[in-house]
């Protein structure tokens, strides 16, 4: 049985003049060569799946392209959560070298119970919706081979059973976890990427608690301002000339609840995701840096190795060339990838906070004109003699 869930993504109402308006139009100028992409997927449609042995969500993923490397300029397959996990883990193997966008957690999303909730799962569509974008933009991981079988296979359990068969040369040539050698130390600009990353995902970690506790207090203050609202209504039942403002000032009230709630739900659903993928992406960026370091610490062992040989031969061993050249290769895709990974993250943030700001000043502004409007009934009540 296939129950669909509407796609809940919310439609922008703000003015043309507010700042979110504003940044569309800055997007517009970053996004210029969006004409020379060929590459285009999206993620939309969730379905209910229940059978016998279990439930579970898929989505739609939709692709476009013009690129030589796809039979068809279109495709559409379904697919759930642990395909999504299955291409991740794939590039991870095949493409060592490069940072991998990092998935949404399967399970833990904070304040969230039921995973086939309509809001669960839109949040989850936006994340995996994001997730292959991330990949589409990227110069080296859109031309995956695994990526093209996750985007136009109708039936990917028939590749999920290969296992290692489609892994590519680049991944068969990097065995060097196996090695157990140590690191003397970082060059100097890496050893500077892992301090940032180690005090950015700690800074961000606060933020999201902070944010956290902000929204729970939120959520228990409507609590009381819905119990609030209504004793105005009652006290106005018993007092026949006080009724007119007194229900003015509950319905006021019903409003900032109104308001509230919208605030309380952007930040939940806008605001935190962003926190947690950046968190994720963070871990994702400290996992390639490591294995960069498993590489060059090989490298260094191996040219120990050849100096205590002490050989007349000048020439380098052909082991040790190929580690240089996987250390070099490291290098180059790693500073390529945090250099991108800046990019993307100056933009997010940058619309993040503006869309904060929209939405705090729309909150003020809804609280504002409710409280204005029951001015005019308590000055223009007439005076009883």
């Amino acid at each position: 049985q296939d129950l669909s869930l509407p796609n809940g993504t919310p439609v922008d109402t703000s003015s043309p003049a507010s700042s979110s308006s504003l940044l569309n139009r800055l997007q517009l100028d970053d996004d210029l060569d969006g004409e020379t992409r060929d590459l285009f997927v999206t993620v939309d449609d969730p379905k209910k799946h229940v059978c016998t042995m279990e439930t579970y969500i898929t989505y739609r993923v939709t692709t476009k392209t013009t690129r030589a490397e796809f039979d068809l300029p279109e495709y559409s397959v379904r697919r759930r959560y642990q395909d999504f996990d299955w291409l991740r883990n794939k590039l991870e193997e095949s493409q060592p070298t490069h940072l991998i966008p990092p998935l949404p957690e399967k399970f833990v999303v904070k304040g969230v119970v039921d995973r086939f909730s309509e809001e669960f799962v839109e949040t989850r569509r936006k994340a995996l919706d994001k997730f292959l974008k991330r990949i589409t933009d990227h110069p080296v991981l859109s031309f995956n081979e695994h990526f093209n079988v996750f985007l136009t296979a109708k039936d990917l359990n028939a590749y999920k059973k290969q296992g290692m068969a489609l892994l590519s040369k680049v991944g068969e040539s990097v065995k060097y976890v196996t090695g157990g050698y140590k690191l003397r130390s970082r060059p100097l600009e890496f050893a500077a990427i892992g301090e940032y990353l180690d005090t950015f995902s700690l800074k961000l970690g606060t933020i999201d608690r902070i944010a956290q506790r902000i929204i729970k207090e939120q959520l228990e203050y409507l609590v009381e301002l819905r119990e609030y609202g209504p004793v105005y209504s009652t006290w106005g039942g018993l007092e026949v000339e006080l009724s007119e403002p007194l229900e003015g000032v509950s319905a006021c009230i019903g409003n900032c609840c109104t308001a509230l709630e919208e605030l309380s739900e952007d930040m939940t659903e806008d605001f935190l995701p962003v926190l947690r993928e950046y968190i994720l992406y963070s871990e994702s960026m400290k996992n390639v840096l490591k294995k960069r370091d498993q590489v060059q610490a090989e490298y260094e062992a191996k040219l120990e190795a050849v100096a205590l040989k002490k050989e007349d031969r000048p020439k380098v061993p052909t082991d040790v060339e190929k580690c240089q050249d996987r250390v070099e290769c490291f290098n180059a895709d790693l500073k390529a990838d945090m250099e991108r990974w800046q990019n993307n993250k100056r933009q997010d943030f940058r619309q993040l906070l503006m869309g904060m700001a929209d939405k705090n000043i729309q909150y003020y502004e809804k609280c504002l004109t409710a409280w204005e409007s029951i001015i005019p009934l308590l000055q223009d009540k007439p005076e009883t003699k």
